[in-house]
Order: structure tokens, then sequence, then C-alpha cells
């Protein structure tokens, strides 16, 4: 197991390594197997109605268990998405979006997390999602 990165260290490699994506999550707690990620939701995540929109919550699963995983392999930037199921239970109509990943398995080739999403201000979830990634092999 890698050294685990600070929250520091994880918002800088997204501001370095992803430099025109925009507004993003900033990254607001790790501890092993787990990443919490909030989002402020602008007009670009919001689709009529003001609902935050599919993809939006579909990039913050794929986001924050990317960090999940660096908790336990270290900041890894081929680490990629190899599937994403994503269930929506209501709408959601917040200003602020939290997700919180929690890995349910971490091999030598792949973990897989699942992702509560939810309004700051509310304690159901909106969405669900499970979350695959392909973990690179070290030559």
């Amino acid at each position: 197991m890698s050294r685990m990165p600070s929250l520091a260290e994880v918002n800088a490699f997204f501001e370095e390594a992803f430099p025109g994506s925009g507004a993003r999550p900033v990254i607001t707690g790790m501890r092993e197997d787990e990443a919490v990620a909030r989002l402020e939701a602008g007009p670009q995540h919001l689709r009529p109605g003001n609902y935050v929109s599919g993809p939006t919550q579909m990039s913050l699963a794929d986001t924050v268990t990317y960090v999940a995983i660096f908790t336990r392999i270290g900041i890894t930037p081929m680490t990629v998405t190899t599937s994403l199921n994503m269930t929506f239970l209501r709408p959601l109509i917040a200003d602020v979006v939290i997700a919180k990943a929690s890995l349910l398995t971490l091999g030598r080739t792949l973990a897989v997390a699942e992702v509560e999403i939810r309004g700051e201000d509310s304690a159901r979830p909106a969405s669900h999602a499970v979350v695959t990634y392909a973990i690179p092999r070290k030559d």
C-alpha cells in the first residue's frame, strides 16, 4: 500500500491534471477506503427544473471513486473507469452536492466502490452508483 495523499495533494492533482474542466468538486474528506467530495452546483450543472443533472452526478461519482482508490494506492493517474452504474432515486435540487465513495473491494487489477450522492442539507440519498476502475499494472 502506498502513502495516502493529503487533501491538498489530491485537490492540487485535479487542478493540474484536468486544467480545463471548469467548476469541479473539492475533495473534503478522506480516510482509508473512503472519500467525500463537495460540489457547489452552478448553472452548468443543472437541467430544466433546477435539478442537478444526471451527467453531473455521474461525474461526481466517478471523481470521488477515483479518490477513494487513491487512499489505498496513492495518486495513480492512469487508474481508469471501466464501469459506472447509476441509480437515480429522487430529484436532486441542491446548491451544494455531497458524494461519498466507499471501496467494496480492491484487487491487483480492479477496484469497486459504491457511491451515495445527496444534497448537503439532506440525509436522504438522491442517487447511488457502483463504480469499477482498472488499476494499471506495476511493471
